[in-house]
């Protein structure tokens, strides 16, 4: 059985320039900077690719944008199993959401996006494993992951003690689809499942942890829990259901501190870890620091990017341990995981946002300084979000400034970096090739992917 939780404010302060999700107060300043999470569309991208393969698929999930709505927006069939709001002592047996005051469903909304925080991820990542669900997909970033970790941690306490109304039953019972429990259940052994394998007290029998997967839609994502892309993770999850289960791995879930990181500190910690299913060009590797001892290496791939500078130029200067190699070469005071704007050999924009580059791109001629992901080859899509489908279709033709060292490069092994703005057509003409600047007067060729193809 599949489970589904969403983070409904994941990947809201991407756009935004301030590298992190995390806390009501960066959320509300986001917001007002004209940032959006792009989190359904990335969970609606991901489960229409589940959808095409397994139409009226049961999905255990949370109540409305925490899971259901996505579930249902995508034609499969919701069993909500958890509410925001609701009392943690009910979570898995409580009344269904429909049924609750509405104070008690939602704490109020933010903006477009309903008032969730860490814990009600938790608790729902907890009721749907108590649900029986076997791989879960948890829709954010690695802070949405980390509380996955919790919420599991926390699943024997969180299972049903008595017959849940929503939890027990497919969501052609539940009050907003009450037509008949028979046509649910016939989809499921349809699809080889069995429609209700509850014990006569409404526990799930015990089993393993299930395995979980990130579905990217979070700023960073250095957890090599997450899959490549949105539609790469609605792969996995149907090749799971076809066959069964698939081979997987305990891997890392790792996170910042992001308050430190707003500081220049960038420190991940390790916070535990998951089962995820393991597929070859599907599933995300950890990301990979760069090693001291390839310094030089870095200092020259600088060097490179800087001799390639023309006047009159507005770079806007990525994140990356590189780019801050170009910064510190420029004598210019960056921000370690920010987009900065650099014209003339001067910084004339710090930590710029979405709407900030788009203004500048308007006031001239531009372009984007990017560098490698050491490990998971990404150029785009994964902590600089600022650099957005808009301002990389404002930036014309030749977007994008790759830098990096060469070791970088050789240390993929062939496998193609990656892109993933969540725009396919854009990412599709960003694909094929990409001159890669590895020194003064050296580069090197790379094959580029977009991400949702694989």
């Amino acid at each position: 059985m599949i489970g589904l939780v969403v983070n409904p404010v994941a990947g809201v302060g991407g756009p935004a320039g301030l590298a992190g999700s995390d806390g009501a107060d960066v959320q509300r300043l986001a917001l007002a900077r004209g940032a959006r999470s792009r989190v359904q569309e990335r969970a609606a991208a991901a489960l229409a690719v589940l959808a095409a393969q397994h139409p009226s698929l049961v999905v255990v999930t949370a109540a409305g944008a925490m899971g259901a709505d996505a579930v249902r927006a995508a034609g499969l069939v919701p069993c909500v199993v958890y509410s925001a709001g609701a009392d943690p002592a009910c979570v898995c047996a409580g009344e269904p959401a429909a049924e609750r005051p509405a104070s008690a469903a939602s704490p109020g909304p933010v903006g477009a996006e309903g008032r969730t925080d860490a814990a009600d991820t938790s608790r729902a990542v907890c009721a749907v494993a108590a649900a029986g669900a076997d791989l879960v997909l948890v829709v954010g970033g690695d802070g949405t992951l980390r509380d996955a970790v919790s919420g599991l941690d926390a699943a024997s306490p969180c299972d049903p003690s008595g017959e849940s109304p929503d939890a027990g039953r497919h969501a052609a019972e539940t009050p907003d689809g009450r037509e008949n429990s028979r046509q649910t259940d016939a989809a499921a052994e349809e699809d080889g499942r069995m429609p209700d394998e509850r014990m006569p007290d409404g526990r799930m029998p015990d089993g393993p942890t299930p395995a979980v997967l990130g579905v990217p839609a979070g700023v960073k994502m250095y957890s090599p829990v997450f899959a490549v892309s949105p539609a790469a993770a609605g792969a996995i999850a149907a090749e799971w259901v076809s066959a069964g289960g698939l081979p997987t791995e305990e891997r890392e879930v790792l996170d910042i501190d992001e308050a430190a990181m707003r500081r220049a500190r960038v420190d991940p910690v390790l916070h535990g870890f998951l089962r995820v299913p393991v597929r070859r060009g599907r599933t995300q590797a950890r990301k990979a620091p760069t090693p001291a001892t390839e310094a030089a290496a870095v200092e020259a791939a600088a060097r490179g990017a800087v001799a390639r500078m023309r006047p009159g130029i507005r770079y806007l200067l990525g994140p990356g341990g590189t780019t801050a190699e170009v910064a510190r070469q420029l004598d210019v005071d960056g921000t370690p995981l920010g987009v900065d704007v650099i014209l003339d050999g001067a910084l004339i924009r710090r930590a710029a946002s979405e709407q900030e580059l788009l203004a500048e791109i308007a006031a001239g001629p531009a372009q984007a300084v990017v560098t490698v992901i050491g490990g998971q080859g990404f150029l785009l899509g994964r902590g600089n979000q600022q650099l957005s489908a808009s301002v990389l279709g404002a930036l014309g033709d030749d977007p994008l400034l790759v830098v990096a060292p060469e070791q970088k490069i050789i240390d993929l092994h062939g496998r193609p970096l990656l892109v993933d703005t969540g725009d396919a057509d854009l990412d599709a003409r960003l694909a094929g090739h990409v001159r890669i600047t590895t020194g003064v007067g050296t580069s090197s060729l790379y094959a580029v992917a977009a991400s949702h193809t694989l």
